[in-house]
């Protein structure tokens, strides 16, 4: 009776790892990401530790990418230093993590304007992960191939800066 619970345990163990390994949440040993930094204009974001980079990927942007984002629907990327300040594993995008806009500049900018600054913005997936857009697509998030928002959301912590540059 023991040998056959024995076996039984490590045969749903061993599955259980079968399934880990093909999880969305992947797990990181590497260096600590202390940065993000996305370049707008090349549609390229890095994932650096210190000044070197870890990883680079290419991003769509908001649906009119030129520019700071100044109101809620503009389909702009913001344009600025923010913070990693939520993680949502339950993504409508697969996975995504939040960026801190906006800020009290962003704010008082939009209320100058009569208008609300809007909010979530996340770095994040795909909702159709088959389709390989071309144009930039996002309401002004920063989006990325599901399988790389996977190991971008195992690297990087709440609270890592993020630059985002023209």
């Amino acid at each position: 009776m023991k040998r056959r619970n024995l076996i039984l345990g490590a045969a749903a163990v061993a599955s259980l790892g079968a399934c880990a390994r093909d999880s969305k949440f992947k797990q990181y040993r590497g260096p600590a990401v202390t940065g993000i930094v996305v370049n707008k204009a090349d549609r390229k974001m890095y994932l650096v530790h210190g000044q070197r980079a870890l990883e680079e990927y290419d991003v769509w942007l908001g649906f009119a990418p030129e520019g700071h984002k100044q109101f809620e629907g503009d389909g702009k990327t913001p344009e600025g230093i923010y913070r990693i300040d939520r993680r949502n594993p339950n993504s409508r995008f697969h996975l995504s993590l939040g960026i801190s806009y906006p800020n009290e500049v962003d704010r008082r900018t939009a209320r100058d304007m009569g208008k609300s600054p809007g909010g979530d913005i996340f770095i994040h997936g795909q909702r159709h992960p088959m389709r390989k857009d071309k144009e930039d697509w996002t309401w002004g998030c920063i989006a990325v191939d599901n399988d790389h928002i996977e190991k971008i959301y195992s690297m990087v912590n709440d609270g890592v800066p993020i630059a985002i540059n023209p």
